[in-house]
């Protein structure tokens, strides 16, 4: 399947699954957005085992080399092992990690669980909006001797933040790192320019993009 053919089912899939809204909904920085993106709707195991598999085709598009994935508490979790799973069914075997919110002080320890952070690792996530969750992980995976990577998310929002970059930007932009992503704004507004029936969320999104967005 070719990459742009995976990136439009995956838009059909998340509007399907009521994931991706097209409307009126205000963001926490008090912006009227004309779309939603709710990843925690992904939430049986036949979504779940398809998201895998669209983040195992964006991970592998890129051709990003990694040694293993970490997936950040709590999104992360279900992510990260969906996306291991999905990887070894395409011939692409690598451990995995995610982090406790409080470290363990009984039984084996720590604050992670699963293989040790070692290598070049990738993190996993769904969106960046303030880079919090990157911060952190990148953070604990530095302290465990390990190198982080990149991230991988499924969408890239494309819109600014604080300053004049987009979070994913800033994220690169701080910790030298690339960001993939299995869509982004241009590939969600490429896809409303093919449906008859959605050209008004289509205008709505390239006025919202005009005032916020980054290239």
């Amino acid at each position: 399947m070719a990459m742009s053919d995976f990136r439009q089912e995956f838009i059909e899939f998340a509007i399907q699954r009521n994931v991706l809204c097209f409307g009126e909904f205000k963001t926490k920085a008090g912006r009227i957005s004309p779309y939603f993106f709710n990843a925690g709707l992904f939430n049986d195991g036949e979504s779940l085992r398809r998201l895998g598999q669209f983040y195992a085709k964006a991970i592998l598009g890129a051709r990003l080399p990694f040694d293993m994935l970490f997936g950040p508490a709590y999104k992360g979790i279900p992510l990260v092992s969906a996306i291991t799973i999905a990887l070894a069914e395409s011939g692409h075997n690598h451990s995995f990690c995610f982090n406790r919110k409080e470290a363990k002080d009984h039984g084996e320890g720590g604050n992670t669980v699963g293989a040790p952070l070692a290598g070049r690792v990738l993190i996993v996530d769904d969106v960046i909006s303030a880079g919090v969750s990157v911060r952190e992980s990148v953070e604990l995976i530095r302290s465990a001797g390990a190198k982080p990577c990149g991230v991988v998310i499924a969408l890239d929002r494309m819109e600014r933040g604080a300053g004049e970059k987009s979070a994913v930007q800033e994220v690169q932009h701080m910790y030298g790192i690339p960001v993939i992503s299995i869509v982004n704004m241009d590939s969600i507004m490429h896809y409303l320019q093919d449906r008859d029936g959605l050209v008004n969320n289509l205008n709505a999104v390239q006025r919202y993009r005009a005032q916020y967005g980054v290239a």
